[in-house]
């Protein structure tokens, strides 16, 4: 007995009827597969999912409304470095010993080695901390925090096989990025020419160029798709920053400039979007081809807004954005019907 959710049920169904209807499959035969079909009233994985999600949110809560009490109680900044060491250390183990044993207990697994990131980053800021205080070695330089959370992480993630680790590896990564150039350049708006979303654009470029170069290092080859998708978030939304912002470096300079002089930043983001979809459909990438479609409509969208906001009278802004949503729902809802229409003839044919 199959047991499928509602959806999945109704897919499978109509490909039935569509093959006996076709005369591909007899009443019988028909009728057997669809009992053996059993459908799940309830989604219990995303339940499951939810309930992790609140149960981690209420764990934080329950431990920032705790944190006071607790450094009263541990006045010793080395010791609250020890407690979290050890808490941090407990949830990898165990969330490691839960993957080996239960690995499709993916939700709670890495519920557990979320909690341990979390404590591994409060870790690391009382470790400075202690170094400031009962050592007295002090930086101005607040990157060192995010390096040693990102090598903290790097490492976890490829030991541990994590995703979601290697996921704030990236994520800390960039911070490190962030606030290493920042350093370098006397905190001024840039470095080496570039304002900060300008360098995340190359830093995305560079996190792109990783995901399909991962051969190389055999250990991450697990980690291509979310490196992939970090790594093209960075990329399209900096280019969607640059594209309203250009690469100047406060405000000031940015409202003495007319917003056509930043065209070539719409246009090279809506080519970089193009280029996504066009990359995606020939190589049968879902997830390349979905981000290049989002972030052109982002694109679109947001230059109307820019050049239309203020010369246009509102009624009929609004009115030009309804309709051009409802032709984008119109268009999205014939493409989901050919899909599925494309899904099934492919099913008959691979019988």
């Amino acid at each position: 007995m199959m047991r499928i959710g509602k959806r999945s049920a109704a897919t499978i169904k109509d490909a039935l009827n569509f093959w006996k209807t076709g005369g591909f499959i007899d009443e019988d035969q028909a009728d057997r597969l669809n009992s053996s079909i059993k459908v799940i009233n309830f989604d219990w994985k995303k339940l499951s999912m939810l309930a992790i999600l609140f149960a981690i949110f209420s764990f934080i809560i329950a431990v920032t409304s705790i944190i006071p009490e607790l450094m009263d109680y541990f006045k010793d900044e080395r010791i609250q470095l020890l407690l979290l060491s050890i808490l941090a250390t407990c949830c990898y183990i165990v969330g490691s010993y839960r993957k080996t044993n239960w690995p499709q207990k993916i939700y709670s697994n890495e519920g557990i080695f979320f909690l341990g990131v979390l404590l591994t980053a409060a870790a690391v800021c009382v470790f400075f901390i202690v170094l400031e205080i009962r050592f007295n070695i002090t930086s101005d330089n607040p990157s060192c925090l995010m390096l040693i959370a990102s090598i903290i992480y790097v490492t976890l993630g490829i030991f541990l096989s994590s995703k979601l680790i290697w996921c704030f590896a990236l994520l800390s990564i960039g911070g490190y990025l962030g606030i290493e150039t920042g350093y370098l350049s006397g905190w001024g708006a840039y470095y080496l020419g570039m304002n900060y979303p300008l360098r995340f654009v190359l830093f995305g470029l560079c996190l792109i160029g990783l995901s399909k170069n991962v051969k190389i290092i055999p250990r991450i080859l697990s980690f291509s798709r979310i490196t992939l998708v970090i790594g093209l978030l960075y990329l399209f939304i900096s280019l969607w920053i640059m594209s309203i912002f250009g690469n100047y470096g406060d405000l000031y300079s940015w409202h003495q400039i007319k917003q056509i002089e930043l065209f070539h930043w719409s246009l090279t983001f809506a080519l970089a979007s193009s280029a996504a979809i066009y990359y995606g459909i020939k190589e049968d990438d879902s997830v390349v081809c979905n981000f290049g479609i989002i972030f052109l409509a982002i694109n679109l969208y947001t230059r109307y807004f820019e050049y239309f906001w203020n010369s246009t009278h509102k009624f009929i802004f609004f009115c030009i954005l309804g309709v051009s949503f409802w032709m984008l729902g119109i268009k999205a809802e014939q493409i989901f019907n050919l899909n599925v229409e494309y899904k099934k003839r492919r099913e008959i044919k691979n019988i």
